[in-house]
Order: structure tokens, then sequence, then C-alpha cells
């Protein structure tokens, strides 16, 4: 198991206390080694997928030990313990965490001038909700956090939205969906919405590539339970009637299993999308969604310092 940044504070400085010079790789190389992680886990993402959460983690962790001025940068990526960090170590502290290093002065001088700035740049009325908040995940983890929920209850009202709206809505709306992820071109020349009775268990067709080259045939349904795989197995014989190679078969519910093993043996193609795919594609290409903040995070940009 991954251990949190608050968890792994004590056994930096303890690996810093050798005196030596430390690279950041170094140190999450060393910390992954003590908490036996796997490698998997050594090689598992922050929500956001830019960076390992060693590497976060153990970054963060430096970043609050330079605030306490227990360690330091000896050159770029390369990190050692300070004196205080040594004394630190001698009194053989049980854990280091935010709670014992809001003790040490030099931290808490920065901790309550950085609440302090931020309350004088923010309108009265939001004061009151500063506060230190202990938690065990870094910023970057909260903020990944943050935006995986408000996606998450989002495409929950997607899929809840969607099926109060007419069967043929939902069909133009998968149309535009597939015109947004790059098939076909423009909806005059891409897609084509059938969605009438005799059409064979087709909704709608798009082409594939802006030439046409193939086209890909399209079931739109809206269900509330999963789907019955004899609807994918009528699917299937819709466009072996055609000659058809392709297909996707989209759905507000589930497929079962069996759905799924079906598609994967037979000719031709079908890709089975089940709600909550329909509803992180729509958010992705920015169908029935509208942009309500952007949040711009920065980073320094060392290369910038380089003489």
């Amino acid at each position: 198991m991954i251990p949190d940044f608050q968890t792994i504070m004590l056994p930096t400085l303890e690996i810093l206390a050798d005196k030596k010079e430390h690279s950041l790789q170094d140190l999450i190389s060393q910390i992954s080694d003590k908490f036996k992680l796997t490698e998997k886990e050594k090689n598992e993402l922050v929500p956001s997928g830019v960076q390992t959460k060693m590497y976060n983690r153990v970054t963060w962790v430096l970043t609050h030990f330079k605030k306490a001025h227990l360690a330091y940068t000896i050159r770029r990526g390369v990190f050692g313990i300070t004196q205080e960090g040594m004394k630190i170590l001698e009194s053989k502290p049980p854990r280091i965490d935010l709670k014992f290093l809001k003790e040490i002065p030099e931290y808490k001088q920065w901790k309550d001038s950085y609440i302090k700035d931020w309350q004088d740049t923010h309108s009265s009325d939001k004061k009151d909700i500063v506060e230190e908040i202990e938690t065990d995940k870094t910023p970057e983890e909260l903020l990944d956090y943050s935006y995986s929920q408000l996606k998450e209850e989002l495409a929950i009202e997607l899929i809840e939205k969607i099926k109060e709206c007419s069967p043929s809505f939902f069909e133009r709306l998968v149309i535009d969906l597939l015109i947004k992820m790059g098939y076909g071109g423009s909806r005059k020349e891409a897609g084509k919405v059938i969605g009438k009775s005799g059409d064979g268990g087709i909704d709608g067709i798009i082409n594939e590539d802006k030439l046409g080259l193939d086209t890909i045939y399209i079931q739109a349904k809206k269900w509330d339970n999963t789907v019955p795989i004899a609807q994918i197995r009528d699917f299937a014989g819709s466009l072996l009637s055609k000659k058809a190679k392709k297909g996707i078969f989209l759905s507000t519910s589930d497929f079962p299993k069996g759905a799924y093993d079906f598609v994967s043996s037979i000719e031709p193609k079908i890709i089975l999308i089940n709600g909550r795919e329909l509803a992180e594609l729509m958010i992705e290409y920015g169908v029935g969604v509208a942009t309500k903040i952007n949040y711009e995070v920065k980073k320094m940009d060392n290369d910038y310092f380089e003489e």
C-alpha cells in the first residue's frame, strides 16, 4: 500500500540524516523500498496522470521540510539535511507530520503568513472558511479528488437528463458526440439519423472519416435496466444483413458480461458504450456541457533559471 505523504515525512528525514546529497529520484527509490512497494504501486499515477503518486508525495514532503528549515536544496533536484533537521531526529520523534511541523517556529511563521495573505486578497465573507485542514492528501491529490467528485456528479446528472429526453433527441445526441470525436467531419456530411420503424435495428449511420471510406452503424437506446443480450444479437444481425463491418451500440444503462463476450467473438466489429462511458465521453468532448470555471495550475519552470 502506498503511504500517504505525512507517513513518509520521518523516513525521508532519516534518509537525509547521512548528510550525503540525495536526488529526488534517490529519495523516491529508498522510500519505495522501505515500504516494500510493488512495481505497480511505484508507477501508480495521481488522478491527473501527470506524475506518480510517490513523486508527488516526496516532492511535497521536501516542500514542507524546506519551509520548516529541516532540509534544503543543494542544487536542482538534489537535497540535504540542515542542522535543525538533525536536531529533530536526535529527539527521536515517533512521527513527523503537519501537526508536528506547526510546532516549529519557522514553519508556523510561514503558515500564518500564507493564511494572512489569502485572507487579505479575498472578500470578507470568505475569511471565516480559512482554517487548517489536516489531510493525508497532497494539494494536487486534493484538487484531483475534488475534480473527480465533480465529474462523477456531472456524469450522473447527464444520464438522468438524457433519460428525460425523447428517443429521437438521444439519437441526434449520439451523432453529435461521434462527430465531436472526429468521425466524418461536419454533421451535414457525416451523420444521418434513421430512427424510424423498419430501420432493421439501426438508429443512425456515420462516416468513419471525412472521405466516407467506411460507414459505422449506430444503435442508441435509452434503458433503465441492463440491456438484454438479445438486443445485441439483433443489432449484429442487422449489420450482417447490410454487409456492414462496424457498429456502435450505446445505452444509458449497462450491458451484461455475456454481451461483451459475444461482441468480442464475432464479425462485424461492435463497440458497446454504457451510460457511464457515454457521460464521460460527453464531458471530455464538450457535448451537452458548458464550462463553469477554469483553474490554471502552474509550476516553476526550472529551465528558465538555468544560467
